[in-house]
């Protein structure tokens, strides 16, 4: 689909999109968290870290992606990230809704019934696509098999999301391609996908452990991110409960087989 479509399609505007691309500065290609932004940054365009104003040393010359957590009541954390966000003093020019609402867990998922999550929409986080951000949707906890965003969907927005936010934790590219699938057929909307990981999740969420397999999984899901007209970018994930064959940098603070898999996998596109 063209751009123009796009602009219709979510009745956006040319001028904004050109102002805020759906992939930042022109690339898909982003990283959930900043431990391994050192290494990546020359290959990247975007990052975020769960917060409402991501900042970090290692990210300089990237755009970054907020967040609105929660809704302040799952956790210390979740509690600032409201109270953050409450007290932004500008708009940012990519807001993404709350992190898996439809699970619980202090601190790992946000857990908020719709009616909360529409209100703290509604107040907080359309107001700033009304000031000219582009809004990323809540991402879900259950992938494809969600029921929250729906309803969510359904419910009185003043403004809704322009790139649909999706977490795709599947150990292989049918189930991605699933995923993308679902979130493209269901809402129609360009797709973000927030985090990514090699995680059996239909086996009590078990993080793939074969660094052979991790390697292949990572070039083959980046290449299809790449190739999908759908999704506009993507952002490997340094997030808790992955194992530890996933998380990019080791202990010393060196690249990880994972993360340079990733650096190996971007590197042919930018």
């Amino acid at each position: 689909m063209s751009l123009k479509s796009y602009c219709l399609l979510l009745g956006a505007s040319a001028a904004a999109m050109a102002q805020h691309p759906l992939s930042p500065n022109g690339r898909k290609a982003g990283s959930a968290g900043d431990t391994a932004l050192a290494f990546w940054k020359d290959h990247l365009s975007w990052w975020h870290d769960w917060t409402p104003s991501p900042s970090s040393s290692k990210g300089a010359g990237l755009v970054p992606v907020s967040m609105l957590w929660g809704g302040g009541n799952n956790g210390q954390l979740d509690a600032q990230r409201l109270q953050q966000f409450e007290h932004l003093n500008s708009t940012p020019a990519y807001v993404m809704g709350y992190n898996e609402p439809d699970c619980s867990g202090a601190d790992i998922s946000a857990n908020i019934d719709v009616n909360r999550g529409v209100s703290l929409w509604n107040s907080l986080i359309a107001p700033m696509g009304q000031k000219g951000a582009l809004l990323g949707s809540p991402a879900m906890c259950r992938q494809k098999d969600e029921s929250w965003l729906k309803q969510f969907n359904q419910q009185p927005l003043t403004k809704s999301w322009d790139f649909t936010s999706i977490h795709i934790f599947k150990p292989d590219m049918a189930g991605v391609q699933a995923d993308i699938d679902y979130y493209w057929n269901t809402y129609q909307k360009p797709l973000w996908v927030t985090e990514f990981a090699c995680v059996f999740d239909q086996n009590n969420f078990t993080p793939c452990t074969d660094q052979n397999q991790i390697n292949q999984w990572i070039s083959d899901i980046v290449d299809l991110f790449e190739a999908n007209e759908h999704v506009f970018a993507y952002a490997y994930t340094d997030g808790l409960g992955l194992g530890s064959a996933w998380p990019p940098v080791k202990s010393d603070g060196s690249l990880s087989q994972s993360g340079q898999a990733y650096l190996n996998a971007i590197s042919k596109y930018y």
